[in-house]
């Protein structure tokens, strides 16, 4: 496993992917997400060997990529599937294949098993066009409560209910975009780890919750680091990815204001700290550093 930076996670924004690389390098983080179609602009300006040496040159790895398509927006949909295979292939050259996507647990137009269906449809062409470059597809679920209840009919929110989605979807290249926090607030528990196999995991989001807060009054955005608070037993669960054989990114995704209102002034020393959360965890959990 290797630490990556997201930096919109900690409330950095507006940096070009140079400055993300060099933010994420000078902080000690291994490696950090980036932008698909920001990476395109630059290899079809420069080349694919410029954007691979803006990594290289600080030793910096490629951890995820968010899919740049609307699935669920049947007008923006297919215009923006035409661009995936480019893209999708630019970043299996890159040497990451790991691509991400998030699941909505709820919806106010259908019940459980028509949104299933209607979400299958949707991703079977965005999943075939990744598989067809080589690439995976990550499924992040979304587990507070507070944040399903804002919708008339509750949807998949758990690890169990991702995994069955990935089975209908049937291409063999989607897994999940493990978070700790949804884990936690989902009401799942780490021993879910044990029974996947380490290519099912695309990437891992690591945090914190903040104490005294009944689980099912947890608000999404309302987070710590790793290690701030020491509600959600992360250690233990890189313990169990490391058991698995999980190699993959592993990066912290806090939503913490504090952090936030820090970065805004000093987008180093947020970083730092966030970097230094980390290392705190790997050592928690007694990996290699």
């Amino acid at each position: 496993m290797f630490t990556a930076l997201i930096p919109h996670a900690i409330g950095i924004k507006g940096r070009d992917l140079a400055g993300n690389i060099a933010l994420a390098a000078d902080a000690g983080f291994d490696g950090v997400t980036f932008d698909i179609t920001e990476a395109a602009a630059l290899a079809d300006a420069h080349g694919i060997d410029h954007v691979r040496a803006l990594f290289t040159a600080r030793d910096i790895q490629l951890a995820s990529w968010g899919v740049p398509v609307a699935w669920r927006d049947d007008e923006q949909r297919d215009a923006q599937l035409k661009n995936l295979p480019k893209l999708a292939a630019l970043a299996v050259e890159l040497g990451c294949p790991r691509a991400t996507s998030g699941i909505m647990p709820g919806s106010d137009e259908r019940p459980y098993d028509e949104q299933f269906v209607w979400t299958v449809e949707r991703l079977q062409p965005l999943a075939e066009t990744l598989r067809a470059a080589g690439a995976q597809l990550g499924l992040e679920f979304i587990g507070p409560k507070t944040f399903r209840a804002r919708w008339q009919h509750e949807f998949i929110y758990t690890l169990r209910g991702t995994f069955e989605l990935a089975e209908a979807v049937g291409t063999g290249n989607v897994g999940v975009l493990l978070d700790a926090w949804h884990l936690y607030t989902s009401g799942g528990t780490i021993d879910e780890i044990d029974a996947l196999q380490p290519g099912d995991v695309v990437l891992v989001h690591v945090n914190d919750a903040p104490a005294g807060i009944p689980v099912d009054e947890q608000v999404d955005n309302v987070r710590a680091l790793p290690m701030e608070t020491g509600v959600i037993d992360v250690p233990e669960m890189l313990r169990r990815l490391d058991a698995i054989g999980y190699e993959g990114p592993v990066a912290p995704e806090p939503f913490s204001r504090r952090v936030e209102e820090r970065a805004a002034t000093d987008p180093e020393g947020a970083a730092r700290e966030t970097a230094d959360s980390m290392r705190q965890l790997w050592d928690a959990a007694g990996l290699a550093g």
